[in-house]
């Protein structure tokens, strides 16, 4: 073991992404390092945003051993930070360790997950301390995705608290993370209001458990939200849409919920009321038609930063308790496995980069290492 593939996404100054694998250097473990064989890497939307930034899919094409597509030219500047350099992919994943340094041999053959980035490629060097051993029940596809979405639902619920909220509003609560959410929200005595775009999604968190689930689809959605943001008395909301009017119609709903004023004032209700994006399932602009007086906010959310605000013994907590729930709360299904050559397929990334529910894919670069 001297070198190993890794999936790289480029944008160019002129606005060309380009996708390839390339040979690396696997340096050999010292001190406290260990080397995983990554046999499991899910593909996150966080992932997509890395691998495609704001090209569609659709539009890829083969040049050569790559794959290549154009980012729209009104995008470009959003990605001033990272032209020119060939970024690595993949946040989250799970392997077996291969090799160590001295100081972390006991770990050789075992099976570990890891979060923090270049996740998509044959071998990862990481430090002991941030690796994670499975237990035995746990299989390696299950602890793959043990970071990201667990995490992120973990940290809305912290959030909520540490911010003095009672209760939640999540919107595209189908996916994987808020299948999670209903789970955390049932244990936890938390009222949620889930919202979510089809039919065949309220079934499916009804059948979990969700007691509100709303449909946006549908033409008296308002009056539903703001129903269930009542029963519920929720007044923070995790958007992973991002685009259109769902985030000011979620403040408008936390607005009309609250009690008649008993003196009219033309600034609304002084009940706090905050909506953080965290997504982009939708592209287009944020658009807040302020109906909801002057106490609210509408800002952004990042595991990352989550979690530094939150701090290491909220993290300690969060991370026992996925652990401990890895088959139940936070299991992950995928739609389909493949390996980390076949990213570079296109009619396979197409259909790998599909943000719906049930359409999660799993890559596995075991499958196709030599």
């Amino acid at each position: 073991m001297t070198t190993g593939r890794s999936l790289r996404s480029l944008i160019a100054s002129d606005g060309t992404l380009r996708l390839s694998l390339v040979e690396r250097d696997i340096p050999e473990p010292t001190g406290s390092q260990v080397v995983v064989a990554v046999e499991a890497s899910p593909i996150n939307p966080s992932d997509l945003g890395v691998l495609l930034g704001a090209v569609d899919p659709a539009g890829l094409r083969r040049d050569g051993a790559e794959i290549v597509g154009e980012v729209p030219a009104a995008a470009l500047a959003v990605y001033r930070d990272r032209l020119d350099k060939p970024l690595p992919v993949g946040n989250e994943g799970a392997g077996i360790v291969v090799a160590a340094g001295p100081d972390a041999a006991h770990l050789v053959g075992r099976r570990v997950a890891l979060f923090g980035g270049l996740m998509w490629a044959d071998f990862r060097v990481a430090d002991a301390a941030a690796v994670v051993e499975l237990p035995d029940d746990v299989s390696t596809p299950a602890g793959a995705a043990l970071f990201v979405n667990p995490l992120t639902a973990l940290s809305m619920v912290e959030t909520m608290r540490a911010e003095g909220h009672t209760a939640l509003v999540h919107t595209a609560a189908a996916s994987n993370l808020g299948q999670m959410l209903v789970r955390i929200c049932a244990a936890d005595g938390i009222g949620l209001v889930n919202i979510v775009r089809r039919a065949d999604h309220v079934r499916l968190l009804r059948d979990l458990g969700a007691e509100h689930v709303v449909d946006s689809s549908l033409p008296d959605f308002s009056g539903r939200l703001t129903e269930a943001i009542r029963a519920t008395g929720a007044t923070l909301a995790f958007d992973a849409i991002g685009g259109g009017t769902l985030a000011g119609d979620i403040l408008t709903a936390m607005e009309h919920a609250q009690p008649p004023l008993q003196s009219w004032t033309p600034y609304g209700t002084t009940v706090p009321k905050q909506v953080y994006i965290y997504g982009a399932l939708d592209f287009s602009p944020t658009v807040i038609d302020r109906r909801f007086g002057l106490t609210w906010g509408v800002g952004g959310f990042l595991l990352t930063n989550a979690l530094g605000r939150l701090g290491g013994e909220a993290i300690a907590r969060m991370r026992a308790r996925v652990i401990a729930e890895a088959t139940t709360t936070f299991a992950s299904g995928y739609a389909q496995t493949i390996g980390l050559a076949d990213v570079l397929d296109l009619e396979t990334l197409v259909a790998a980069s599909k943000r719906g529910t049930g359409s999660k894919f799993l890559i596995d670069p075991s499958r196709d290492r030599t």
